[in-house]
């Protein structure tokens, strides 16, 4: 195999989990639960675009995650130091005590890594795609990676800005996590859009039949506490379990060249770049 592989190779978890396309799925699920800690949110509703750009926001956020997975090592960097420094100039205010901030702050910098990191395993495990248990710690200690590139100190030992390396950890992050949550008025805002994108009226009719399905199986997919914040019953866990299955059987019927030239079209690139051996697959996982 020729060329540089990137931050991660055809041998990790990440590369072949990636390639799924329940992957979307499992994005819009982060968005749910990222909007939970009202800081973070807070910070995304005074300086995002995303209710008047939807669209492009979320091909924005897609090509960040394609570059930093499947790009070269140098994409990945670049990608991760624009992110750094058009955060760095950003701030936001506290909706409870009108404190002033900055949306770098570790603490809301970890919680998105780890809401979006959750989201992917989840979907991806709960849809079908097998993975071991020690494929899942693999999973996320590979995602240090791409905490690194945010500005996370993905070796910090202190437990405020430890950066998870394991499905334990991850756990006893969230738990710990959990009292600050909370739903107002910018969760509010985020699930209305999340069911309702801003779209071109043509396109409305696709909106409501197919995007309306694919928001309402990636907020049941999020855990109980969260259907409680946002006071909506929790669904039937066997039954989201075999909607996602369902989905993902679905998706996966369509071949993967066909899914992969919608845009950033990484993985085509990667594999042009390292040859077809680097095919990602979740079958291959653990060869």
């Amino acid at each position: 195999m020729d060329g540089d592989a990137g931050l991660f190779t055809p041998d990790s978890v990440t590369w072949h989990l990636h390639g799924d396309p329940v992957m979307w799925i499992a994005g819009i699920r982060a968005l749910y639960l990222q909007a939970l800690h009202p800081r973070a949110v807070r910070g995304v509703m005074e300086n995002s675009d995303f209710r008047s750009d939807a669209w492009g926001r979320l091909m924005r956020t897609a090509k960040y995650v394609r570059t930093t997975i499947y790009g070269t090592t140098e994409e990945a960097e670049r990608a991760g130091a624009r992110v750094r420094k058009i955060h760095s100039m950003l701030g936001a205010t506290d909706p409870d005590t009108g404190e002033r901030y900055g949306v770098d702050e570790p603490g809301l910098l970890l919680w998105v890594h780890c809401a979006e990191i959750d989201s992917y395993l989840h979907v991806a495990r709960r849809s079908g795609i097998p993975l071991t248990d020690a494929q899942a710690d693999r999973y996320i200690a590979e995602q240090r990676a791409r905490a690194r590139l945010v500005g996370l100190d993905a070796d910090a030992d202190a437990d405020a800005d430890a950066v998870p390396g394991d499905r334990a950890a991850l756990a006893a992050y969230f738990e710990s996590v959990r009292p600050v949550l909370a739903v107002g008025a910018d969760a509010r805002a985020v699930d209305e859009f999340l069911l309702r994108p801003s779209t071109h009226p043509l396109l409305i009719p696709a909106r409501e039949v197919l995007w309306r399905r694919v928001a309402h199986l990636a907020y049941a997919s999020l855990p109980p506490y969260a259907h409680a914040l946002y006071g909506r019953p929790a669904p039937d866990p066997a039954v989201v379990t075999r909607r996602l299955r369902a989905t993902g059987t679905l998706l996966r019927c369509v071949p993967a060249r066909l899914r992969w030239q919608l845009p950033p079209k990484h993985i085509l690139d990667a594999i042009a770049r390292l040859g077809p051996d680097a095919r990602p697959a979740p079958y291959k996982v653990g060869r």
